[in-house]
């Protein structure tokens, strides 16, 4: 059988444009044509060669070294061929495509919400589609078809379907990679990300430092009057972001973690991971935050248990027990002079005593 060369010239074309090397094209030609000689003679494959003239797309079909190439073997062997051959091509597209996107986990892909399907959301990404589960989404956003947002690559995934690619909008890789896209020194590797804690949709805690002296890590990554880091907090919409600078000292890191809140003292304890903080008493709340959440977030930063009370109230009780301790003393020096004062009576009533007995004696002898 001959395959026409506009045939094999247009399969050739296909699988440039669909990044598929030639090699790989002639071996699923070779296949496609197995399957049709099988499919209209019958008998076994794996004994049967096909060789294809890479000039003309001639192709013939060996057996054990014979040419059985049938007379006619041609328009139905010709479409079989060419169905199954698209199919590879497809097949081995899909795969050069998971390939590609596989290198790109972890980065920062433009997508657009093309459907829903139960609780998940199907999101072309290019040259694909992706899809992004419900425990991706990320809090209090809506999402609507056609939007067009920024998403994190998370991984792919294999499952009865398939394979998928999963992207997100609540991981903190999220965060990470617009503060990339939007900080030149991030992307330079000049300030360098040093952790991110992040509870999507509400706030994130991003600790920066510097690799080269005299760069300021939080000045760069918040911009002349703010313009980077609100570059980043408008495509995650309502969500807050504290930029804060990294510390080896962890009594420093903590202190800094707790922004937006004053910090006075820091003690911390390694054996059990705590640190131990005191703020004033006007910033107690503010360190907390709302349902605890500013210092819950600040410990995920740190790595630090963190334990805040406010400066005030641990004044109070030191004056309280001050208080207590000086009562105490006035009272057993009190009851020290009351002891005195008994004793004393006691040894002038003896006395008198003592002198009345003597006089009865004297006037007793006259």
């Amino acid at each position: 059988m001959a395959l026409r060369t506009e045939f094999s010239a247009a399969l050739n074309q296909a699988a440039a444009e669909r990044g598929v090397e030639p090699e790989d094209v002639l071996a699923i030609i070779k296949e496609a044509i197995k399957a049709a000689y099988k499919k209209d003679y019958g008998g076994e494959t794996e004994d049967v060669n096909v060789e294809i003239d890479h000039e003309t797309g001639e192709t013939k079909v060996f057996k054990n070294k014979k040419d059985v190439t049938p007379p006619g073997f041609g328009r139905i062997a010709a479409q079989t061929a060419k169905q199954v051959l698209l199919q590879r091509i497809r097949e081995a597209e899909k795969m050069a495509i998971f390939s590609e996107y596989e290198k790109r986990i972890g980065s920062i892909v433009n997508g657009m919400i093309q459907r829903i399907e139960g609780l998940n959301f199907v999101v072309d990404i290019g040259k694909t589609e992706a899809i992004m589960p419900a425990n991706e989404k990320m809090t209090g956003e809506d999402y609507r078809l056609n939007q067009r947002l920024k998403f994190y690559i998370v991984g792919i995934r294999e499952d009865t379907r398939g394979r998928e690619i999963i992207v997100s909008r609540a991981h903190k890789g999220l965060v990470e990679g617009l503060f990339k896209l939007e900080v030149p020194e991030i992307g330079s590797g000049v300030v360098e990300i040093k952790g991110i804690a992040r509870e999507a949709g509400s706030r994130s805690k991003v600790a920066v430092a510097s690799r080269q002296t005299g760069v300021d890590p939080v000045g760069s990554c918040v911009g002349q009057k703010g313009v980077r880091v609100q570059a980043v907090i408008a495509e995650l919409g309502v969500e807050k972001i504290d930029v804060i600078a990294y510390s080896s000292d962890p009594a420093k890191f903590v202190a800094a973690a707790l922004s937006p809140a004053k910090v006075e003292k820091v003690r911390t304890e390694e054996a059990t991971m705590t640190a131990y903080v005191e703020v004033p008493e006007d910033q107690l709340s503010l360190a907390i935050g709302k349902d605890g959440q500013n210092v819950r977030l600040a410990a995920k930063l740190t790595g630090w248990r963190i334990d805040i009370k406010g400066a005030e109230k641990i004044q109070e009780v030191g004056d309280k027990t001050e208080e207590k301790t000086t009562t105490t003393e006035a009272q057993k020096t009190k009851a020290r002079k009351a002891k005195g004062k008994i004793r004393k009576e006691t040894k002038t009533r003896a006395k008198k005593k003592e002198t009345k007995k003597k006089a009865k004696k004297s006037k007793g002898e006259e």
